[in-house]
């Protein structure tokens, strides 16, 4: 088992919670769907999360074979962590849970989100229907964080490091991605602020911002 606690049912359900349901456990998977990422950058992305909470969910999730550890080659001999074949199979449960909980009140005190979290909400909101035959790729510059996003085919993918060749480039913070993909903020508004700076096609980027349309939100019962 991949911890010491267990449902104890043979129902999948149970038996994901197993090796996924402990706190912060989820999360770590999250962080890890753009890419492989060293300790300090897993505590940067879950500043929450005790650095003995995150050893820990990282060593129940290398029991689970959800998490496996490697060495990058010199120069860099950093040790990271990533999503193996069977964990990078979450990403449609994560995406799918993102766009159920993103319905849910947002309460206004847990405002702040990861830098990944910010390109996995794109997944998240991603709309195939808006999309229809749109193709485009784009380079997302966020500090010191580059990430790449391509539609085609009614779906989107995103990762970490640049594409090959961009229709457009966009530097920008992780708030100004959501606003614009929230529709709080034009293109055009953005740019004259000078909270975006664009290289490239920006019809094409002000056609990608309109593809993640907020879902409705829950209709809750009345406190009793």
């Amino acid at each position: 088992m991949a911890t010491s606690r267990t449902y104890g049912e043979a129902c999948g359900i149970p038996r994901a919670l197993d090796r996924v349901g402990e706190r912060w456990a989820l999360l770590v998977v999250r962080e890890l769907m753009l890419g492989p990422k060293r300790f300090t950058d897993l505590k940067t992305g879950l500043p929450h999360a005790s650095p003995n909470v995150l050893a820990q969910r990282l060593r129940q999730l290398e029991r689970a074979g959800v998490v496996r550890k490697r060495r990058l080659p010199p120069p860099a001999a950093s040790q990271v962590y990533e999503l193996t074949e069977w964990g990078v199979e979450l990403e449609p449960v994560l995406v799918a849970l993102g766009r159920w909980g993103a319905r849910a009140p947002l309460d206004p005190e847990c405002m702040g989100m990861s830098v990944d979290s910010h390109l996995v909400s794109l997944a998240t909101l991603f709309d195939p229907a808006l999309a229809g035959d749109f193709e485009a790729s784009f380079e997302l510059r966020m500090g010191e964080d580059v990430f790449h996003a391509a539609v085609a085919g009614g779906a989107i993918d995103t990762g970490r490091g640049a594409p090959a060749s961009p229709d457009a480039v966009l530097t920008l913070d992780p708030g100004t991605l959501l606003a614009l993909i929230h529709g709080e903020i034009s293109v055009g508004d953005a740019l004259e602020t000078g909270v975006l700076a664009l290289d490239g096609d920006r019809e094409k980027v002000e056609r990608f911002v309109g593809l993640f349309p907020l879902p409705e939100p829950a209709l809750l019962p009345a406190p009793a």
